[in-house]
């Protein structure tokens, strides 16, 4: 199938979009992939979404500025999706994989079910392209006990078939994620605390833009040690996987004093170190770390994740993937195999309490 997947990080700098041709199991073909930028209108639209959705906290009514977010990011995928099929000389694609902007997060809790919250109105994405869409990947999931996240999962572990095993993907977005695919093809799955995210939020509360640069704020920095001692006592980094977490679920009162360059430092260290905790959970540790997502593009982060780890921590374009686009292609990817009827997540992976072939499907109205 020629499916076309979409994806907004937590850095709302714009719509990652990705063509690829696949039957849910393999990638025949890789076909454009592009960022459809959001306008500053469109960002202060989406980050006013985000804000109101911490406050909303899934109690009550959904906050009104989601539907107007959510319209948003459907033109924008829809106006990707028509420079993308321009690049490719192609009409049409047989589905599109939607995940939409994820604004909050809640994991399972106490035996309770947790809840998530992805905005991104489907409907009218379908309508506007007239193909198919696979939406909201989350849900089914998380009703079954799971955590929802992370889902690139199946995606990694069709890239990495053919490497020698094991491998590690480490996905570098608002929190960390990673997989680990044994040499049996045996699957592991968990987010690892956060990275870009409260990096992208220090900066940004300093007005200093919206993501540390180069690292350059981190590099000009010294790491507080008694303020990263702190930051590590949290829960979360002791809790055996499958687990996950939202971006706002870390306290960072412990750098509050902090000069923005020692700051970043700091937070750089807190990913790094966070990540190296986290491999002790892997039955087998890796020779390697292939790392995606945007937190590859600061090596101040990519040169502490070695330090702290003890392994080389490379980008995935060192193998020949996109990085910039794999999490769209992911999500390409599993909208096919919604359509065959494939899981996207397992016990394993997220914690569910079976395999679970995630994602709803909405069908153009007009």
């Amino acid at each position: 199938m020629r499916a076309i997947g979409f994806m907004s990080g937590t850095s709302l700098d714009g719509m990652d979009a990705a063509l690829i041709e696949t039957d849910g199991l393999e990638v025949t073909r890789f076909g454009p992939a592009l960022t459809q930028t959001f306008s500053a209108a469109e960002r202060a639209a989406l980050q006013t979404a985000v804000d109101e959705a911490l406050e909303w906290g899934f109690h009550g009514p959904e906050p009104h500025s989601f539907a107007p977010a959510a319209a948003i990011l459907a033109d924008s995928a829809a106006r990707a999706m028509r420079a993308i099929l321009a690049q490719d000389g192609a009409p049409n694609v047989d589905i599109i994989g939607f995940h939409g902007q994820t604004v909050l997060h809640k994991p399972p809790a106490q035996g309770q079910c947790g809840q998530t919250c992805q905005i991104g109105d489907a409907q009218v994405l379908a309508d506007l392209c007239q193909a198919p869409v696979i939406a909201d990947f989350r849900t089914k999931d998380m009703a079954l006990g799971g955590q929802g996240a992370p889902l690139a999962t199946a995606y990694h572990a069709a890239l990495a078939h053919d490497m020698k095993k094991p491998v590690v993907v480490l996905n570098l977005g608002g929190v960390g994620n990673l997989t680990w695919v044994g040499t049996d093809g045996a699957l592991l799955a968990f987010d690892t605390g956060p990275a870009n995210g409260p990096i992208d939020a220090w900066v940004h509360s300093h007005g200093r833009g919206h993501y540390d640069a180069d690292g350059a704020l981190a590099a000009a920095g010294r790491v507080n040690e008694a303020a990263l001692e702190a930051l590590l006592v949290h829960d979360f980094y002791k809790t055996p996987p499958p687990k996950s977490a939202d971006r706002w679920d870390f306290d960072l009162d412990a750098i509050a004093g902090l000069s923005v360059q020692d700051g970043a430092a700091t937070l750089c260290a807190l990913c790094a170190k966070s990540i190296a905790q986290a491999l002790r959970w892997l039955p087998v540790p890796p020779k390697e770390i292939l790392v995606t997502g945007g937190g590859r593009h600061n090596p101040v982060l990519m040169r502490a994740i070695a330090r702290h780890c003890a392994i080389p921590a490379v980008p995935v374009e060192t193998y020949g993937w996109r990085g910039d686009a794999l999490e769209a292609e992911a999500f390409a990817f599993l909208a096919v195999r919604h359509v065959r009827g494939l899981p996207i997540s397992w016990p394993q992976t997220t914690g569910a309490n079976r395999p679970v072939c995630g994602g709803r499907r909405f069908e153009p109205e007009a």
